[in-house]
């Protein structure tokens, strides 16, 4: 049993979802991945999200969750939210809110073999947790790399 984290800029362009499929359907069938952690901050993952929740149909074998950083407040908005794909790890439970995100990627991390990342330029976080992501051993699949938008 294989596992997969994500990191990615905040903002990318809708056109990466196929290759970002296809990089997930090649982890799945031939690395034998089958659990995923994606964090819930920006277009990134939210399009990771969405592939994984659409991918989970077809290879019911799969399993993936939605790492929160902090336990998501009551407004009323979030009661029409589905959090049925949602983790919070006990390790965050103390965390103060400045350092959260930095502390689940960590704890994402520390779970995986590969990490596909959308890492375009050198700055930020997803280029940081990248970074890191290679100094730690993990596979690391750049989809910035494998397409020129």
């Amino acid at each position: 049993m294989s596992t997969c984290t994500f990191f990615g800029h905040r903002d990318v362009s809708e056109k990466i979802e196929p290759t970002l499929r296809s990089t997930l359907i090649n982890l799945i069938e031939k690395e034998q991945v089958n659990l995923f952690y994606v964090g819930n901050n920006g277009n990134f993952d939210n399009m990771v999200r969405k592939v994984l929740k659409q991918l989970k149909q077809k290879y019911s074998h799969i399993n993936y969750a939605v790492v929160l950083a902090y336990m998501p407040y009551k407004t009323k908005k979030s009661y029409n939210e589905d959090y049925s794909d949602t983790i919070f790890p006990d390790a965050l439970e103390n965390v103060p809110p400045k350092y959260a995100i930095n502390k689940r990627n960590i704890w994402m991390l520390d779970r995986s073999d590969y990490v596909v990342a959308y890492v375009s330029h050198i700055t930020g976080d997803a280029a940081k947790f990248k970074e890191l992501s290679e100094k730690k051993g993990k596979t690391v699949l750049n989809l910035a790399e494998k397409i020129m938008l």
